[in-house]
């Protein structure tokens, strides 16, 4: 037999980690315990800090409360998944939207900081004002909202604070259960807070000031968090303290040492395994998994409109009519995922966006569509994968170059480092490539407006297409659901006709388990929220 020493090393590494916890947390029994493994890491406990991860950003759920939250739901699979459609309070026990959409007022719960001081309506100003204020990654997301200026939000009396707004947008209320809205200890932060850093940035770094179901017990920056339960928490559905006692979410950057490591029930939850490997380990049997489509994400091929031969849409359709669909969603992902091609409608059947588009498999008339555009002998372009993501990427990039290559369009495909992907795209430097992402806040007017408008770094194909700027800035405060729905078949309409790129799916999210954890949910930001588990 042949052993992997490097592999055996990271295995070993993985369990010798897990065991170097406080001599308390050793003290708790297994039951008492949620151990989750992850290969990326969790850089800073403030979600609000440019640079922050999807890590950070569910960490944060744990530690800190927020104003409100989305509800949850099963769904087809049986798999909990949050509802976008309906609202809790959280810190605030309840909330009143007025009639003309333009005020709402909350309430506050009778809830503690983990200091033991009382939560004030004072302390909600504070943090609201820090999240459209700060130098951070917050104030762009709250403005997706209309939640701009510290003059919006109002303290009536230490239980009620008001949030007024210039006009009745869609997305107010929900972007104040986004990660990027915690609320802080703000007697705490600011006891922290210096002249050149008035908000505590620098210290809520390593450092928290919250009210969440959990307290950190210990952080290593980057290699393993310990959360210590917190007792008095009644924010969450049922008031109730979470499940469990205590959690360690530890970085372990090789992905079968992860798989390894909850097999043998050393780890309880890993979410981000390789697609290849999750079969394999179902049917092995000593996990379970809990799958679903990543409803408000994508997986796509940009063009860049603003570069040629990509600012023709003959071509654009052209690649589009080229490209092997099936083949590609079989060797990228394995099938495991939702389909955005293969639709046969004409006309949008409904106003939900990402949904499966008009486009198929067919080399005649892309030929015909290049030939049309004035490339009857093809041309050559490069087309860009990021490198941390070649075991889903590259088997789609080979398979995209084998079928470009039938109408005469070479392809070079380009690996680049992550870091160089992202500030290519940022620079709009890159005339066509392939990328995923996902909206916190999938509504149809939020994903035009993130993705297909403006100079920013989400619209990946720098299409600026004047009926999709109008209509998607006039949705966001549409109150009549059945015009705002006419304005998203609008926009999904115009997409189709410019095809300024081609979605392709939405790959599942797959949560590898030891079959005693329960209350698994798919969340918005793509991690687990600790509050929600359970070992039975």
């Amino acid at each position: 037999m042949i052993v992997d020493r490097g592999r055996m090393l990271k295995i070993m590494s993985g369990v010798a980690l897990l065991a170097l916890l406080p001599a308390a947390a050793q003290a708790q029994t297994r039951a008492e315990t949620l151990r989750q493994v992850t290969g990326n890491n969790i850089p800073t406990l403030d979600p609000t800090t440019p640079g922050a991860t999807r890590e950070a950003f569910g960490v944060s759920t744990s530690i800190y409360d927020r104003l409100v939250a989305f509800e949850r739901k099963r769904d087809e699979n049986g798999v909990w998944v949050f509802d976008r459609t309906k609202i809790r309070g959280e810190l605030a026990e309840s909330y009143e939207i007025s009639a003309d959409g333009l005020k709402i007022t909350f309430k506050l719960r009778d809830a503690k900081w983990h200091d033991g001081t009382p939560v004030t309506a004072e302390d909600i100003k504070w943090s609201l004002d820090r999240a459209v204020t700060a130098k951070s990654i917050a104030a762009g997301q709250m403005g997706t909202g209309s939640l701009t200026k510290a003059e919006q939000f109002a303290v009536v009396d230490a239980k009620t604070v008001t949030v007024t707004l210039p006009k009745a947008d869609r997305l107010a209320l929900a972007n104040l259960a986004t990660p990027l809205a915690p609320m802080f200890n703000s007697k705490l932060a600011k006891s922290h807070a210096t002249v050149e850093d008035p908000w505590a940035q620098e210290w809520l770094k390593t450092n928290t000031a919250g009210s969440g179901a959990y307290k950190v017990e210990a952080f290593k920056p980057g290699e393993q968090l310990i959360l210590k339960r917190n007792d008095d928490w009644n924010s969450g559905p049922g008031g109730k303290p979470a499940f469990f006692k205590r959690v360690i979410e530890q970085t372990i950057a090789d992905p079968a040492t992860r798989a390894n490591l909850v097999e043998k029930g050393d780890a309880d939850i890993a979410i981000d395994l390789q697609a290849s490997d999750v079969p394999a380990l179902q049917q092995r049997g000593k996990i379970k998994v809990e799958s679903t489509p990543q409803s408000n994400g994508f997986t796509m091929i940009a063009f860049n409109t603003q570069m040629a031969p990509f600012d023709n849409i003959k071509v654009r359709k052209a690649i589009a009519a080229a490209l092997p669909y099936d083949d590609m969603f079989k060797a990228a992902i394995f099938k495991r995922g939702f389909p955005l091609y293969g639709a046969s409608w004409t006309a949008p059947p409904n106003a939900n966006f990402p949904q499966p588009m008009p486009v198929k498999t067919d080399i005649a008339a892309a030929k015909a569509l290049l030939t049309e555009a004035g490339f009857p002998n093809g041309f050559k372009t490069t087309f860009s994968i990021n490198v941390g993501s070649a075991a889903v990427t590259e088997p789609m990039a080979v398979l995209l170059k084998e079928s470009l290559a039938k109408i005469g369009i070479e392809v070079d495909i380009q690996k680049l480092p992550d870091a160089q992907m992202s500030t290519q795209i940022t620079d709009k430097k890159l005339p066509f490539f392939t990328e995923g992402s996902t909206a916190w806040l999938p509504t149809t007017d939020y994903f035009f407006r993130n993705f297909f408008t403006g100079n920013q770094r989400w619209n990946y194909s720098s299409w600026n297409d004047e009926l999709v700027m109008t209509l998607a800035n006039q949705a966001r405060f549409e109150q009549d659901q059945a015009k705002y729905d006419g304005m998203g078949k609008q926009m999904i309409a115009e997409y189709v006709k410019e095809t300024p790129m081609v979605l392709l799916w939405q790959a599942n999210q797959d949560a590898v388990m030891i079959p005693q954890i329960e209350g698994y949910t798919y969340w918005f930001h793509r991690q687990v929220d600790f509050r929600d588990l359970s070992r039975k």
